[in-house]
């Protein structure tokens, strides 16, 4: 038994005024009961109003006469005894950004729903009509709303239940007889009912998509799964190979120091063994000479003559000492090499560092693009294929070159020994003496020409100012460093724009293109390598195209320059803003 009263609703026992437990409760005479201070003071309160009931709104004439409920008291101190206590009803108080009870007196409740027929708010007591009294059945109850009042017709002060079709808005029974007459309207239930038929329409549509983007997610993960697994993968074969290349160059580095110290050891042995010998015989030599001198000391001719045996050549005692030697010198003394003895090795060994880091360089750009071009294509068909984006077109304006604007740097290990370069390696100049450069397998020895250190990839625009005749370049870093094949413009590895003072000629493999366009001593290129597009271009006040080529390159580029031996006096690389 107490276990069922302790499980009774407080709420049905509590003041819907003051939303405690009753104290002395009341019963009006519409059979709801309240404290009777409650509603004393909510009658007196609108003592010019007729007193009515807060819950029902129910009438009195003439005010009733309040007294107590005994029944109602004795049962409600039975039940607090067994723990009956008031519902915390704070929770149920309305806020700031709750929809209030619009029948609530004093401190309002939370409206649990709004009528869009009374077009107000009611909290779970105030409601409780609406649910009871077939009154109210037919009444269509809403989730709390504060815009109830927007239902209200602004000109006639009516519901609007109506939709005109013609305007899109809702409107009032009086609006479409009289400013929407003739209009297209229907009830704002049917327009309703027909909107949410198009949307259930287009729910599932994008139902249908939903399913379709979790299936490109899944692949998308299988993907990202794919691509981690085959990168991991890279890494570790790469980390492998590179350790094997490191562990090769000390195998070499240690081979190299072995194979040094066992020449030096060697070399060292001879010459000390040499050393010896001719020790030996500088000792050799004292004593006879010592020998000569006390023979020479005597007085007496017989006795000198009895005891000075007969003498030898002295070039015969020098015979053995010159073929111990004979390995080093053309004469009878030693003469000494220039101290170079393991200077070879040493330039031997630095060709092999150059050699490398050039295949480093040129090689590295392939393993750039190798990356760069990872890409992940999906196989979702699709209704139509889309075209595949043209390429970008080439700039039309000395603006648009500039955004794709490079510094280009001249390598001192490929510049002709009769080239110096200047301004941080951007300008080259021809010189009437040889400079002193260090020999460089790179290097031009036939032609006046330089690359750049740079190696182009994607899209690149750069200036060059020349003075006399000059021949600007591309080419390929494979390209002869001697011959007639190093000539730029020569051979299929270099691409090469002859500029005169009064003339332009185009050369690759040896053909030649005569070239027309205004004199300028200042030209630019443009390369879009991807593209296989390759631009000269005269630069004075304007920019004019003197040739264009449309080719497919296979490697990386590199600018350059040939200063003609005659005309030529230089070339700069100019820095662009």
């Amino acid at each position: 038994m107490a276990q069922q009263e302790n499980q009774l609703d407080p709420v049905k026992f509590s003041c819907s005024i003051c939303l405690d437990l009753l104290k002395d409760p009341v019963t009006i005479p519409c059979g709801h009961s309240y404290c009777m201070k409650c509603i004393k003071d909510f009658w007196d309160e609108g003592e010019k109003k007729l007193p009515s009931c807060p819950q029902c709104r129910r009438t009195f004439i003439p005010r009733p006469e309040l007294l107590k409920n005994t029944m109602l008291a004795d049962l409600l101190e039975e039940l607090k005894k067994t723990g009956l206590q008031a519902a915390p009803a704070d929770h149920c108080y309305a806020g700031p950004e709750d929809v209030a009870c619009d029948f609530c007196s004093g401190r309002k409740l939370k409206a649990v729903k709004s009528c869009l027929v009374c077009l107000a708010s009611y909290c779970q007591k105030h409601l409780q009509p609406h649910r009871d009294s077939s009154t109210f059945k037919k009444h269509q109850l809403v989730d709390p709303s504060k815009n109830l009042q927007d239902n209200i017709c602004p000109r006639h002060g009516e519901v609007m239940k109506m939709f005109c079709r013609t305007d899109q808005k809702c409107i009032c029974y009086l609006c479409s007889v009289d400013e929407h007459k003739g209009h297209d309207t229907v009830t704002a239930a049917a327009e309703r009912t027909e909107r949410q038929r198009e949307m259930e329409v287009s729910r599932q549509q994008i139902q249908l998509e939903i399913q379709d983007r979790e299936k490109d997610v899944k692949l998308l993960q299988q993907e990202v799964e794919a691509i981690d697994q085959s990168a991991d993968k890279t890494v570790e074969d790469s980390e492998e190979m590179f350790t094997e290349l490191i562990s090769l160059l000390q195998r070499r580095s240690s081979e190299v120091k072995q194979q040094i110290r066992s020449q030096q050891e060697s070399e060292v042995r001879r010459v000390r063994e040499l050393e010896e010998k001719l020790q030996q015989e500088i000792s050799d030599l004292k004593r006879r000479d010592a020998e000569m001198k006390q023979f020479s000391d005597i007085e007496d001719h017989n006795q000198f003559l009895h005891n000075c045996p007969s003498l030898p050549p002295l070039s015969q005692s020098k015979h053995s000492s010159s073929i111990s030697i004979r390995h080093l010198t053309h004469s009878s003394s030693i003469s000494i090499r220039p101290l170079r003895y393991f200077q070879d090795v040493a330039a031997a060994v630095s060709e092999v560092r150059g050699r490398l880091q050039d295949i480093l360089r040129d090689t590295w750009t392939n393993v750039s693009l190798a990356v760069a071009d990872v890409d992940v294509l999906l196989s979702r068909p699709e209704p139509e294929p889309e075209p595949e984006p043209e390429p970008e077109p080439e700039p039309t304006s000395r603006a648009g070159f500039l955004k794709y604007s490079c510094e280009i740097t001249l390598d001192p290990n490929t510049v002709n020994p009769y080239l110096s370069l200047s301004e941080q390696n951007r300008k080259v100049t021809l010189m009437n003496q040889r400079q002193s450069y260090p020999d460089h397998p790179d290097r031009f020895s036939g032609y006046y020409q330089v690359l750049s250190r740079e190696s182009l990839t994607g899209r690149h625009y750069w200036e060059v100012e020349t003075a006399g005749r000059v021949v600007v370049a591309v080419s390929y870093k494979n390209i002869s460093r001697s011959g007639d094949e190093s000539r730029f413009g020569f051979n299929d590895k270099s691409w090469s724009l002859v500029c005169s003072s009064d003339s332009y000629v185009f050369m690759y493999n040896s053909i030649r293109t005569s070239v027309s366009g205004p004199a300028s001593s200042r030209i630019g290129v443009y390369l879009d390598h991807r593209a296989g597009v390759l631009s000269f271009y005269s630069v004075s006040g304007t920019m004019t195209l003197l040739h264009r080529v449309q080719t497919s390159f296979t490697r990386p580029l590199h600018a350059g320059v040939w200063i003609h031996w005659s005309t030529g006096k230089s070339a700069e690389f100019c820095k662009l803003k």
